[in-house]
């Protein structure tokens, strides 16, 4: 028994098979050409969710003349096709998508290139906190071996100076999702991270404008740094098992 049975393709709307209507040289340019002649092309399932689903649309394409192989990916809702252009229309293929009763449409490969735009951001992210904090703590170092007050006040608006561009580019990834949380009148684990690195900074700036003996901004920056650690970690491990199933 199925999931989700599939719908009677007729009454699909064209703005779910954006792509399908191109000719055939378009979806051959978005082809992946193969050693032995053939070409390769992937088609999103949105609506696949199980093995049922997964059957139907690889047998409704390998039922095709010229299709030599279709295989599902049910993680990321994807189906690769192969074929032979000689024997058979690239415009071909998406119909037998829709004739199993899925909504699809044609995806370019151009868009896989870039690799893990997530993960980019955070290994960017995690490397600005790093270089931060361990500059950051030369200079509380300094202050803790009993700098006089004139030193201590330099390496504070240094600190300063490093800390608060460092905290507003690494600190993005939890202030967007704390925003994005309480806009809706939610909460989430981000929302006390925000709000402790927030209220370290703003503490530390408050005290170097008075003159005073502490600021935070190595701890600022270096729980942004740990707290990027875990969530870099986190992301691939999930990647991994994304992969995996």
């Amino acid at each position: 028994m199925t999931c989700c049975l599939p719908g009677d393709s007729s009454t699909l709307p064209t703005s779910a098979v954006s792509g399908i209507e191109a000719d055939d040289a378009a979806l051959l340019a978005l082809s992946r050409k193969l050693g032995d002649g053939g070409r390769q092309l992937e088609f999103a399932v949105p609506d696949a969710h199980c093995a049922a689903c997964i059957r139907s649309i690889e047998t409704g394409l390998t039922s095709l003349t010229g299709v030599s192989g279709a295989r599902v990916n049910l993680t990321k809702r994807r189906v690769r096709v192969t074929f032979d252009p000689e024997r058979i229309a690239a415009s071909a293929l998406a119909p037998a998508i829709l004739a199993s009763g899925y909504h699809t449409f044609v995806l370019d490969p151009a868009q896989d290139r870039g690799g893990d735009p997530v993960l980019a951001e955070l290994v960017k992210a995690l490397a600005v906190a790093g270089f931060a904090a361990g500059n950051i703590m030369l200079f509380s170092v300094s202050v803790w071996s009993g700098a006089n007050e004139a030193t201590r006040d330099l390496f504070h608006w240094l600190s300063a100076l490093i800390a608060l561009p460092a905290i507003a580019y690494s600190g993005r990834i939890f202030f967007r999702s704390a925003w994005r949380a309480l806009r809706v009148g939610r909460t989430n684990m981000d929302v006390p991270i925000s709000i402790g690195v927030l209220l370290a900074t703003a503490l530390s700036l408050f005290e170097i404008t008075l003159s005073g003996p502490h600021a935070y901004f190595d701890a600022s920056t270096m729980l942004l740094f740990f707290l990027l650690i875990g969530r870099t970690l986190d992301h691939l491990m999930r990647e991994k098992a994304r992969s995996a199933i």
